[in-house]
């Protein structure tokens, strides 16, 4: 596998990777995405999720074309020799005395293969439907939960209403429907991507109120993040059904989305 550390800023490369330790924990947002053979899959949704973003946290539009010319650049798609078709791409957008649009590329990951566990944590984050990069809260939990043995940390309210997980959404399906959380959350990208693949396939889905006991009644329950969708086979020390037949349905509705050439949306 190819060692990759880039960062590029307003589409030329940075001399110090380090920057992006910097831009992480400043005033902005980012998407991240798994790209493989220099295409992504929901290329579009994401360019719309910086759109918004940048509105509302800075009430200016987003250069697309910046950003599409930072990736390419970031992946060395325009430089054959230096080309990285695969990787983990993050894309931020801040503001210092302008906009800037910065992009790290690092090693591709994969989703995990085995069933996942969770522990629940009382904690919402602020602005949910940003993905903002005001994280520590997020990183502490998800770091505190593996240190107890768990794989990812599932947000709540005090009173026990499911939201998210610390950096992924969590979703339920009963065989016939998918049901998602209904609490103020991030619609992720490989949710969009999921819900488009239902919609094809003619499957419907719907939010409703979950706490963490209802999860024992769902023949599936699954996160989405950018590296793809996988099962949940524990929460807390409640040990969930995971139907085989069932969570490949899933995956493929989301592995049956096209992939998009990274270019000019």
């Amino acid at each position: 596998m190819i060692d990759i550390e880039r960062t590029v800023i307003d589409g030329k490369v940075a001399e110090a990777p380090e920057v992006t330790l910097a831009v992480s924990a400043r005033y902005g947002h980012f998407t991240a995405m798994q790209v493989r053979q220099g295409r992504v899959r929901g290329l579009g949704l994401h360019l719309d999720r910086l759109d918004r973003a940048t509105e509302e946290l800075f009430g200016r539009p987003l250069d697309r074309g910046l950003v599409i010319d930072s990736i390419r650049s970031a992946l060395g798609l325009d430089s054959e020799p230096e080309a990285v078709p695969d990787a983990s791409v993050r894309v931020y957008v801040c503001e210092v005395a302008q906009l800037h649009v910065l992009v790290t590329a690092t090693a591709p990951v994969e989703i995990a293969t085995t069933p996942q566990s969770l522990r629940s944590v009382r904690y919402q984050r602020f602005l949910p439907h940003i993905k903002h990069t005001g994280g520590f809260p997020q990183g502490y939990l998800g770091r505190r939960v593996e240190a107890e043995g768990f794989d990812e940390a599932l947000l709540t309210t005090d009173d026990g209403v499911i939201s998210e997980g610390s950096i992924t959404n969590l979703g339920c399906f009963d065989g016939n429907r998918v049901i998602w959380p209904d609490a103020p959350m991030l619609h992720g990208i490989t949710m969009q991507l999921m819900e488009a693949g239902l919609t094809r396939a003619g499957v419907p889905y719907e939010s409703r109120v979950l706490r963490v006991a209802d999860l024992r009644d769902f023949p599936v329950v699954f996160l989405t993040n950018s590296r793809g969708v996988v099962p949940v086979g524990r929460v807390d020390d409640m040990t969930l059904k995971v139907d085989e037949t069932a969570a490949g349905r899933l995956i493929g509705y989301f592995e049956g989305m096209p992939w998009d050439d990274i270019h000019l949306q």
